[in-house]
């Protein structure tokens, strides 16, 4: 895999919850018009976990053949059974991806060593010629590929290379480097942390999937350009243009219920898609047990875009002009608001 921004795309749904086929095909061609370097099919940005095996396989090939010879693909293949992500990295393999991304064992727990041993190792064996990139993020699957264990995955296999790091945790990425050598690929799993990291010189990272680039793609991909120039001063103008956006990933706010006060968390990909159907753009609902936002909580999508849209206009322009939409006046009408949240 290559330096750049990677999308970790949406899957788009009907307001009835089927697979948006069209939808798809628009938001791939979007990505593919303002030249990101790669993206990723079925991944967690993607509802993974609520799409049916068909639905997940006709979307990891329908990205396979629109984005080949025209940007990387990559397929979110992992599991918490090694059978079966063994089959959905051979459907990968057979539709032409360039690279898997295989997240952690969740639910069971493996230790470290199991996840090299029981999982990574075999698909990696079996598949020598496909790039195998783990995806690391506990928060999401209660297990942990640890530093030490991929540097030995690493060492023992050409097709394990780098790595998607979604910890949070620096110290973690520092020992990725250190374990894993100069050479190995370390992307970042989180919008917010990108330009850190690709500063720090003993993390060393080569770019970003982002959930963000979504929407913004082009802007994206020049900050990990700007990055990996060394350009420090260009890359922090931007990256303060888009922090507000960036840091929709996760929505957080507390609410107050009969019996006191809670935090009630929007986690990925909720944010974002609740902004792009407000915004206009092929997305639709979540799949539950993702649900809908709080009114709070899409206050603080649209105060964040309208932000952006205010200060830096030419951000939001590229997806504008493509879906044809006018970025004000959908984030000034509350109708288009309507039904995509509730209270507590």
């Amino acid at each position: 895999m290559k330096t750049g921004c990677y999308t970790a795309l949406i899957t788009p749904f009907t307001r009835n919850g089927a697979l948006d086929g069209e939808g798809l095909d628009q938001l791939i061609e979007f990505q593919i018009e303002n030249g990101i370097t790669g993206i990723l099919a079925a991944g967690t940005t993607g509802e993974s976990p609520t799409l049916k095996w068909e639905d997940h396989l006709n979307v990891i090939a329908d990205v396979a053949k629109a984005s080949k010879g025209k940007c990387l693909c990559i397929a979110g293949s992992g599991s918490n059974n090694t059978k079966e992500a063994m089959g959905g990295v051979a459907h990968s393999a057979e539709v032409g991806v360039d690279a898997v991304l295989m997240v952690d064992p969740y639910y069971n727990g493996p230790s470290s060593l199991e996840i090299r041993r029981e999982y990574l190792e075999p698909v990696a064996k079996a598949f020598p010629s496909l790039e195998i990139i783990p995806y690391i993020i506990p928060g999401r699957t209660g297990a942990q590929l640890l530093p030490e264990d991929l540097a030995i995955l690493a060492e023992k296999y050409k097709n394990i290379s780098c790595v998607k790091e979604a910890t949070g945790n620096l110290e973690n990425m520092r020992r990725t480097r250190e374990c894993c050598g100069e050479d190995f690929k370390i992307f970042s799993g989180d919008d917010g942390l990108v330009t850190q990291i690709m500063k720090d010189p003993t993390i060393k990272s080569c770019g970003g999937i982002s959930v963000l680039s979504n929407i913004i793609p082009g802007p994206l991909v020049e900050l990990v350009m700007l990055l990996d120039k060394g350009d420090w001063a260009g890359a922090e103008k931007l990256n303060q243009a888009l922090a507000p956006l960036l840091g929709l990933v996760t929505v957080s706010t507390k609410e107050m219920t009969p019996h006191g006060e809670v935090v009630c968390r929007a986690r990925n990909p909720l944010a974002l898609k609740t902004l792009m159907q407000i915004l206009g753009v092929p997305s639709g609902p979540c799949r539950r047990p993702l649900g809908k936002m709080t009114e709070k909580g899409i206050a603080i999508v649209v105060e964040a875009a309208k932000t952006v849209q205010k200060k830096n206009p030419e951000i939001l322009q590229p997806l504008a002009d493509f879906f044809d939409i006018d970025v004000w006046e959908r984030l000034d009408n509350p109708e288009y608001q309507k039904d995509l949240w509730y209270n507590y």
